[in-house]
């Protein structure tokens, strides 16, 4: 193995091989201890976009409160599920299939597409072009916001759905999707996460569909992979330890190195990790 991917796998934390059972338990323990260590939590807030993270995650957090509130008799334990829409979504469709299936405590829907706009807007006057790319990440950023305001008034707090498929890469805008106060999935990858739904029973449609953040208006329904250059097939037997073509691990460590500015906290004088991945 390489000692890079070795470096990698021991950061992300990343098994070789899971049992899908024992890992849903191993989540809903984990989320169920934290709730019982800081007792002014009741509610849990995540985004659901339709895609396999947010689906995985949300059924999770849901059945996490229905054991809290039956084992607690405590009736306000509850799960928001946020729809974030700019305007229409490409794949709509699919948002409202996860949510079937994850049968949220509450659904709250809010269109960010005038938030959004607004930012754009006030830019103009000081001659300032936003991107396609760089307003995809505002989206992110604004999508966060909301979240955080939402659970901000319900004694709350937001989960993300961020896995090492994704922490490899960094394949998410910094303190957009990025940002979250507990991340219950950190050191799966999407394989994995597929087995785990496969095991809740999900629609297939909901983990075989090709993943895309969907951010560009320019490139809707841009594949993951395609905007990475690397399949999260590869992503995964790297991640699992097994040998990769040399082009796709030279790939998923040039995203390694130059995304850790992402998974790490705000950069002090102190730091220096940022100079050797320059």
């Amino acid at each position: 193995m390489r000692a890079k991917q070795l470096e990698i796998i021991r950061a992300l934390n990343v098994k070789p091989t899971i049992e899908p059972t024992d890992e849903i338990r191993q989540i809903i323990q984990f989320l169920k201890d934290y709730l019982k260590a800081h007792s002014f939590l009741k509610t849990f807030v995540l985004g659901i976009s339709g895609g396999q993270d947010s689906t995985l995650l949300g059924r999770l957090l849901q059945l996490t409160m229905e054991e809290m509130r039956d084992e607690s008799g405590d009736s306000s334990y509850q799960f928001i599920a946020v729809r974030l829409p700019y305007g229409v979504q490409n794949d709509e469709a699919d948002a409202q299939l996860a949510l079937n299936f994850i049968q949220p405590d509450q659904v709250m829907t809010v269109n960010i597409k005038a938030g959004v706009d607004a930012i754009v807007d006030s830019l103009i006057p000081m001659k300032k072009t936003i991107s396609d790319f760089n307003k995809g990440n505002i989206k992110a950023r604004i999508r966060m916001v909301t979240q955080y305001a939402i659970a901000g008034e319900h004694q709350g707090i937001v989960v993300g759905s961020d896995h090492a498929a994704e922490a490899v890469t960094g394949f998410y805008t910094k303190f957009g999707d990025g940002a979250a106060d507990i991340v219950p999935l950190w050191g799966l990858n999407k394989r994995q996460g597929r087995q785990l739904l496969q095991v809740l029973g999900a629609d297939p449609r909901l983990y075989e569909k090709i993943p895309t953040a969907d951010l560009e208006e320019n490139r809707p329904l841009l594949a993951d992979e395609e905007a990475l250059g690397v399949s999260y097939s590869l992503i995964d037997d790297y991640l699992e330890g097994r040998i990769v073509p040399e082009q796709a691990a030279q790939t998923i460590e040039n995203w390694y190195n130059k995304t850790e500015h992402k998974r790490h906290l705000p950069i002090n004088r102190y730091d220096s990790f940022w100079q050797s991945n320059s």
